[in-house]
């Protein structure tokens, strides 16, 4: 077998090549401190890399979402707890105007200082956070949820709540709609409302009343009218539903004693004090009231010369139930709160685990990549000494 010189030249020329790309890879393996520099060097653990990448790169931004949605709920429970402490100051203004010795300026520096609890309360209810969205605002971030007007403090946006993925199965209301925490609060029991006619001019004082038999009630309106016929005092209820061609009599003539309690049709309440002959009290389905009507309806009355009876006891009623509403949604805004830091706890260990994963799949072993890097330089080293020792050799030499 002969060999040519030009093929003596181009086999060591190949072999020079390999060696050096072989090298070449070995000092990308440790410089990037990867084990896989292309798809070639491991396909399917390319393929894995790839999948476990992505189900990191998903995690992560779960992360930064259940950072936004803490932000917002932590934002939001910051503003109701300023909420709750201004009701517990408005309810303790309150009590303060029922007291019998409070005369008609007392009553009306209490209503001032109702006034600019109430615009507290409004600029609290248009919280933002930080960034120019209203917390309580629905889907319209950007658009003031509650403003005041003739009629009173009006909701102007819708009662969505934004949703935002937390986790690759679980969406979490990241806002609640204003309407629910400041609007919808029912009046009276919750159930049904009492309340004293204008008119009336005794000082008969009645109860929110109870719902003693669910089953029976009717949903219908009512009138207790009072009679006093010869210091002798009683009532009758009738039954007044709007639409009612002739209204319908439940009880008439009925004795009345202070703090009896009057029932029918599954619901009981109580009239104190001593009601004048003609004073009538109203029972009615409950409807949603706003905080804010409730505070402005007690500023109403205590301008007034002489309150009306019962406004003290129904603004008391309306702020108890409007403060149960408020920590209602502060305790769902603490769940959340509670489930996101379970979730970024599970978040963080499943980024560890996906690390750890990578880390087996692609890294390096740095002591057999430099091991490996030696012995191709000294491969490489003697290829080249031998090929140019081969390469001087000639039959010219010796002629």
């Amino acid at each position: 077998m002969r060999i040519s010189t030009n093929t003596l030249y181009n086999a060591n020329v190949n072999i020079l090549n390999q060696q050096q790309a072989q090298l070449l890879h070995t000092q990308q393996q440790i410089s990037t401190q990867r084990r896989i520099v292309t798809p070639a060097d491991d396909p399917i653990a390319s393929a894995r890399v790839l999948e476990v990448s992505q189900a990191d790169a998903s995690n992560t931004q779960y992360a930064a979402n259940r950072n936004v949605a803490l932000n917002s709920i932590s934002m939001s429970e910051g503003a109701l707890q300023s909420v709750t402490n201004l009701l517990q100051d408005v309810r303790t203004s309150v009590v303060n105007a029922g007291s019998g010795v409070l005369n008609n300026s007392d009553r009306q520096t209490i209503a001032t200082d109702l006034s600019g609890q109430l615009e507290e309360l409004l600029a609290l209810a248009n919280s933002t956070d930080g960034i120019g969205n209203y917390l309580f605002s629905g889907f319209q971030g950007k658009t003031q949820p509650f403003a005041n007007s003739n009629t009173g403090v009006q909701y102007q946006t819708d009662d969505g709540q934004r949703m935002i993925q937390v986790s690759s199965s679980r969406q979490l209301a990241a806002s609640d709609s204003g309407a629910d925490i400041f609007m919808r609060i029912k009046n009276g029991n919750g159930t049904f409302i009492t309340q004293a006619a204008p008119t009336n001019v005794g000082n008969g004082i009645v109860s929110s009343g109870t719902v003693t038999n669910p089953a029976l009630l009717t949903g219908n309106n009512y009138q207790v009218t009072f009679s006093v016929v010869a210091g002798v005092t009683t009532y009758g209820v009738t039954n007044t539903t709007p639409g009612a061609l002739v209204p319908v009599p439940i009880a008439a003539g009925t004795p009345y004693v202070s703090g009896q309690v009057i029932n029918f049709d599954g619901l009981q309440f109580d009239v104190t004090g001593a009601p004048a002959n003609g004073d009538a009290f109203t029972v009615a389905p409950s409807t949603n009231e706003s905080i804010f009507k409730t505070i402005s309806n007690l500023i109403t009355a205590l301008r007034m010369p002489i309150p009306p009876g019962g406004a003290i006891a129904t603004a008391l009623n309306g702020l108890d139930r409007g403060m149960d509403n408020v920590l209602t949604v502060r305790a769902s805004l603490g769940t959340r709160m509670r489930e996101l830091d379970v979730l970024q706890s599970a978040g963080e260990s499943m980024g560890v685990q996906y690390r750890q994963t990578l880390s087996q799949l692609q890294d390096v072993d740095l002591n057999k990549a430099i091991s490996d890097l030696t012995q191709q330089r000294t491969s490489l080293e003697a290829a080249q000494k031998s090929f140019l020792a081969v390469s001087g050799l000639s039959l010219f030499n010796y002629m």
